[in-house]
């Protein structure tokens, strides 16, 4: 099975371009955890919040794993959660910085900035997301990791996704 993340910063389509590339390759997609998690805090969030949220995406893209078909989408990765902690908190605990380092995915798709930024009770940082972006891009050249890029409005983010994920599978083949 092969398994591709989406990240990058807030507000750039993750979540929708999972949904349609689930429903596109009949699958299963894994959705971001903090969205739960954090909706239902009473308070702000602290670095131990981020370790519980990595900790439940984790947990709920393994579950997921067993039901997907052929490709799994994750509507975010460890990548993200290492960006927020440092971000917000000036460093990241070692056992998620271990556990990105140990992500298998065959492949990322880093989003790109060029979405009109949706105000949302969650998100934080409209005025950052090139900062954030450039950040996500040096982190993933910096692992090692395949990535491709993608942007446009939705329909040429999904058309891009689809062509990406179909030459995945077919090399897999």
């Amino acid at each position: 099975m092969l398994k591709v993340a989406i990240t990058g910063p807030e507000s750039t389509g993750k979540s929708t371009l999972s949904e349609q590339l689930a429903s596109h390759y009949n699958t299963v997609w894994v959705p971001e955890y903090a969205r739960s998690y954090v909706g239902n805090l009473e308070k702000p969030y602290t670095l131990q919040d981020i370790e519980a949220i990595a900790a439940g995406q984790l947990e709920l893209e393994q579950k997921l794993e067993k039901e997907a078909n052929q490709v799994l989408f994750a509507d975010t990765d460890m990548l993200v959660l290492k960006i927020w902690s440092e971000h917000a908190f000036g460093h990241c605990p070692t056992w998620i910085q271990e556990k990105l380092e140990q992500q298998n995915y065959n492949l990322c798709l880093l989003m790109g900035v060029d979405l009109p930024w949706e105000p949302d009770p969650q998100r934080e940082h409209p005025h950052l997301r090139t900062f954030f972006y450039e950040w996500y891009k040096k982190e993933l050249q910096a692992l090692g990791v395949p990535f491709v890029e993608v942007s446009g409005q939705q329909e040429e983010r999904l058309k891009q996704a689809k062509n990406i994920v179909d030459k995945l599978l077919n090399k897999n083949l």
